[in-house]
């Protein structure tokens, strides 16, 4: 029952993001959706190393912007056309991840998120200083837009809307995957105790620089399709600021959950627009709202939902359970009219 009640609540979702176009008042509002699905991916990618592994990557922006301006240098200075670039983004932002991750994962706790956050600022300075290779502060422009697959562009913000929520259904479903799998289950077992995992014969290190590897690609490949859709690339894709902004998405979803980071991602965007009428103001609006939310809500959205529905079957099932032979009130007169016989 759970699964089809999961299997029906992720059509709905797909198919409200297929009819979400025609129900958009104008453009603006499908470059708002598109930006939110893009984020989304990364947050998805960040949720595998701190929901599931237990790992707080504070570099994880800076992966973002590794991904995307690999599709911006190859496409523009080397005129590499951009689905081959956009290949490169995710596998170029796993290899780099690869080599911080077998140094940086022997850190734990704080220790790791620390030492993740100036590698995080050593990007931003990277591709700000190194203005040969990135451009600098002046960014690259005029990224190429997707080339069209067969009978299929994407000039319009239509059609790139559909092409971000098609790599984002392909990223959730993948993600699904492993998180259901034993590899997902070993990445649960290191969150809950490295000591315990690890008497059971898991390799930690290696679980926990693969989990990173794929966390990090996730964040990649958003990168190259921020460039695509975008086309205009600056040093602050790197700051900090980002990550900070998709780990809230994933205490308002619901951290080490699915559905939590992707809802949280979807959300938080249109109440930030909305509170624009209020200028800079609008943070001590969002801001004590938040700070509530994490209080009375530690487990996000759908965290929360998860418990009480566990609550609401532990409730259910003993009322459920078969009750035994002698507490049935039709038992016990049976057995004295049967003793009174044999007397």
């Amino acid at each position: 029952m759970a699964y089809l009640e999961g299997k029906v609540g992720w059509s709905v979702l797909l198919a409200l993001g297929l009819v979400f176009p025609f129900l958009a008042g104008n453009d603006y509002h499908l470059t708002v959706m598109s930006n939110a699905y893009i984020f989304a991916l990364a947050t998805v990618g960040l949720n595998l190393i701190t929901g599931y592994t237990g790992q707080f990557n504070l570099a994880h922006a800076g992966f973002m912007a590794v991904g995307a301006y690999t599709v911006g240098i190859l496409t523009v200075d080397h005129q590499v056309p951009f689905w081959v670039a956009f290949a490169l983004s995710g596998l170029f932002a796993a290899v780099l991840g690869f080599f911080i991750g077998i140094v940086s994962l022997r850190l734990k706790g704080h220790y790791f998120s620390i030492f993740t956050l100036c590698v995080g600022y050593i990007m931003f300075l990277v591709i700000e200083k190194w203005e040969s290779l990135t451009h600098g502060t002046v960014g690259i422009i005029g990224i190429p837009s997707p080339e069209a697959i067969g009978p299929i562009g994407f000039e319009s913000p239509r059609e790139l809307y559909y092409l971000v929520l098609f790599f984002l259904a392909v990223g959730m479903w993948v993600m699904h995957r492993i998180v259901r799998s034993l590899l997902g289950a070993t990445f649960i077992a290191i969150r809950n105790s490295e000591e315990l995992a690890e008497s059971l014969g898991i390799n930690l290190m290696r679980n926990k620089v693969l989990a990173f590897m794929l966390s990090v690609f996730y964040a990649g490949m958003a990168g190259g399709l921020y460039a695509g859709y975008v086309r205009f690339l600056g040093p602050g894709m790197a700051a900090v600021e980002h990550t900070f902004d998709m780990t809230m998405f994933m205490l308002i979803g619901g951290i080490g959950t699915l559905l939590g980071p992707l809802l949280g991602a979807l959300i938080m965007p249109w109440v930030t627009q909305y509170l624009q009428f209020l200028q800079e103001y609008r943070f001590l609006v969002f801001g004590p709202i938040l700070v509530l939310l994490v209080i009375f809500v530690p487990n996000g959205i759908v965290g929360t939902y998860v418990q009480w529905r566990m609550r609401r079957d532990a409730r259910r099932a003993p009322a459920a359970a078969p009750r035994p032979a002698s507490a049935n009130p039709t038992a016990q007169p049976l057995q004295e009219a049967r003793g009174g016989s044999h007397a």
